[in-house]
Parts: C-alpha cells; sequence; structure tokens
C-alpha cells in the first residue's frame, strides 16, 4: 500500500529521477474524490480494467482523497492493496482544484489527466484523449460535451447553465474551447509544472482558469467529443459554483489586462511563440472582438454625442466625443483584441490610435459639413444618422490600421 501525503510542489530534480526509470508511467490518471466511499469501489476497479486492456501505455490511477470526513480515505487504501498500479494521496485541505494540483505536480508520469469519479464520461473517449499529448502534438487535451457530435444526458437546467457560462468564457475572455467544466482532462506533465503555480483556484474553478491561461499563451488544446450521462447525486452546489466562477472570471479578466501574467515567459519555456514574431494569431478571433467593442464604443459615442450637443454644437460635440470612446477603445482593443498587457509601448500605442483617431475626425467632421452644407435644417437624428454611417468607414479603418501598430509590438 503506498500513501503518499506530498507537499504543493515537487522538485524538477526528483521528477527527472523519476524519468530514468525504465518503469516508469506514461500516464497518470487522478481520481479527485471528497466523501465518495460508496462510489469510488466500483469507479477505480471499472477503471483499472479499461486501463489494463484498452490502453497499451503503462498507466496509473492515483486516489486524490481531499479531506474527505467519511470512509473514503479506507476505501482508498484497500483498493491499492487490492489492485497493482492504484496509489492514493491525502490532501488536508477542500478543493478539487487543490487536490489536482497536488497529484499533478508530484506526479513522475510523462502525461497527467483526470476524471471524476463517476465516470459519467463513456471511457471509449480515454485514448482519444490522451494519444495527441503522449505524442507531443497537443498540450492539453479536454473532453467535451458541446460539440456538434457529444452525446449527453443531462437535465435542462444544467445544460443551459453549462451552455451559459462557455458563451460567457467566449465573450468576456475570448477563448475557444467549448467546455471548461468537464471532468476529462490530460495535459502533458512539463506544461502541468508551468501552469499550475500560475493558478490561483483550488476549487472548480480551477480548471477555467487553467484552460484561460493556456490559451492566451497560445498552448495548443486538443478537444474530444464525448458521451456524457449525468450523475444524478452530484455533489456539486449549483448557486455558489457559479458566484465563484463569476468572481474568478473578473479576477483573471484583471489578470490578463494588467499583464500580471507572465504569458511570454510561458510561451518561450514551452516553444509556443508565434511562428513569425511580432503577427497576432487567429484573425478571425480579433475581428470578433474588435467588432464587438466597436459596437459597445458606437453605443457610447452616440450617447455622449447626444448629451453634448445643446451645449457644444454639433462639430465641437462630435469632437469631444470621438476623442473619449477612441482613447476607450484604444485601450479595449489593446488588451483584449490584440492581446497586449502591461503598461510596455501604451504611450506609443496611445499616439498611434489618436492618428487613427484624426482620420476618423476627419471622415466624421467632413460628413457633418457636407450634410448642413446640402440640407442647413438637418436635425439631430439626422445628424447622429450620418456620423454612425461615417463612423463604419472609419471603423475599417482602424481594425487595419491598429492591427499594423498592435502587430508591430516587440514581443
Amino acid at each position: 500500500m503506498t500513501d503518499l501525503v506530498v507537499p504543493a510542489k515537487e522538485s524538477d530534480c526528483a521528477i527527472q529521477a523519476a524519468r530514468q526509470d525504465p518503469d516508469h508511467y506514461v500516464l497518470d490518471i487522478v481520481v479527485p474524490v471528497y466523501n465518495e466511499q460508496d462510489d469510488l469501489a466500483a469507479s477505480v476497479r471499472r477503471l483499472h480494467d479499461f486501463l489494463s486492456t484498452a490502453v497499451p501505455y503503462r498507466s496509473r490511477i492515483l486516489v486524490a482523497d481531499n479531506a474527505s470526513t467519511d470512509d473514503t480515505l479506507v476505501v482508498a487504501h484497500r483498493l491499492t492493496d487490492e489492485l497493482p498500479d492504484v496509489d492514493v494521496m491525502h490532501i488536508d485541505a477542500k478543493g478539487r482544484g487543490g487536490a489536482l494540483a497536488a497529484a499533478w505536480l508530484a506526479s513522475p508520469a510523462d502525461v497527467v489527466a483526470y476524471m471524476d469519479v463517476d465516470l459519467s464520461t463513456d471511457l471509449s473517449a480515454l485514448m482519444p484523449l490522451v494519444a495527441p499529448v503522449i505524442s507531443g502534438h497537443s498540450d492539453i487535451a479536454i473532453g467535451s460535451r458541446l460539440t456538434a457530435s457529444s452525446r449527453v444526458v443531462r437535465g435542462p437546467k444544467r445544460e443551459l447553465l453549462s451552455r451559459s457560462y462557455n458563451l460567457m468564457l467566449h465573450g468576456v475572455m475570448g477563448v475557444r474551447f467549448t467546455d471548461a467544466q468537464c471532468g476529462f482532462k490530460a495535459l502533458r506533465a512539463d506544461v502541468a509544472r508551468r501552469l499550475i503555480p500560475l493558478v490561483a483556484d483550488t476549487g472548480w474553478f480551477f480548471d477555467t482558469e487553467l484552460l484561460v491561461i493556456a490559451e492566451h499563451a497560445g498552448l495548443r488544446i486538443h478537444e474530444v467529443p464525448v458521451d456524457w450521462v449525468d450523475d444524478p447525486d452530484s455533489r456539486v452546489d449549483i448557486v455558489p459554483t457559479v458566484v465563484e466562477d463569476v468572481r474568478g472570471c473578473w479576477r483573471v479578466g484583471r489578470a490578463l489586462a494588467s499583464g500580471a501574467l507572465p504569458l511570454r515567459d510561458l510561451q518561450a519555456a514551452l516553444g509556443r511563440e508565434p511562428l513569425v514574431p511580432g503577427v497576432p494569431r487567429g484573425m478571425v478571433g480579433q475581428m470578433v472582438r474588435f467588432g464587438l467593442i466597436g459596437i459597445a464604443s458606437t453605443v457610447a459615442y452616440a450617447l455622449l454625442y447626444l448629451v453634448l450637443h445643446p451645449a457644444l454644437g454639433p462639430q465641437a460635440a462630435n469632437l469631444t466625443a470621438l476623442l473619449i470612446t477612441a482613447l476607450a477603445n484604444t485601450a479595449a482593443n489593446r488588451a483584449f483584441t490584440f492581446g497586449i498587457r502591461g503598461r510596455a509601448g501604451a504611450a506609443r500605442h496611445h499616439a498611434h490610435g489618436l492618428l487613427v483617431f484624426m482620420f476618423g475626425l476627419a471622415i466624421t467632421s467632413g460628413a457633418l459639413y457636407l450634410l448642413h452644407r446640402f440640407d442647413p435644417t438637418a436635425g439631430k437624428a439626422v445628424e447622429l444618422s450620418v456620423l454612425v454611417m461615417a463612423n463604419l468607414v472609419a471603423t475599417l479603418v482602424r481594425f487595419v490600421a491598429l492591427r499594423r501598430v498592435f502587430s508591430a509590438r516587440t514581443r
């Protein structure tokens, strides 16, 4: 029987020494548990049988007991006596994320993974999940219940919450993966050792935070459609979990926008720098984020124009509203559309943004001049309509110009 009690981190030297063993594990599957004395044994036996018959790599099951108050730890110890390649780790603090972090950082395997103890995900997806990671093609692999070919059985409330949550992640965080919270993931152990110290959450938001950081660092995330049947006995408390997830999104979003996360260092350490230095990834994603920011800027511009018009007149109101929204627009696009964090180069970027603003001012002021030249009686509604159309032209120019400016940054 092996009972592992480890600190939060294990030195790289110890890990490398473990890898020199010709019998080291290729795959470590962590099963985090809290008060699962009734279901643990059957699930581990089923998973062990599958690994023995269907997975051609030497694999281990590690039961990560995070502060259970029932006999879960006793059951886990019995399983280590009964089955080869089954170990148990006890973590004193409660929290799935903390259990995964401790287990993955202590693992001697090449690839670390985890799955929920209820085995809601059909095990037939395990090889498609781990094979791209073991081969080195992908850095992380995740199961997804939200792709078109996934087959999922669960209630409408959980389905709606899951899709709404991932829609929020796409809109706010600018990510592309489809299912952050599916309990079925794998990643290279060296990637885990680089990512986990950057993840602050130790609960249910751990998965999301890890994936958001990984994608913003340019790591390759492989998605596997899964067959998944909801566990009716799930102990996830939905409302507190949603609240914590929203708080987590706010915290991570601030860290990304402020440059607090060392994404460039992570890229360099894992060999994921851009293939062509200075060229940002994903033009389609950039256009979507630019469009969303542009809509918000246009609404803000229109409101400011209408508020300022009575006191300043059309030209001065246009100038003031356009200047304020242009500054905010440049800052938002810098951080979220083009992924530039921190203060380095901010003054230069805003200077270029002001040049683009001058172009937009020329177009909109010219449109106002021509409108009043041909129709001196035009009211505010007509003025605003003409200005919005002129701003559409300016927006296209702004995207091309800002993309050129921001792609010229030093990475």
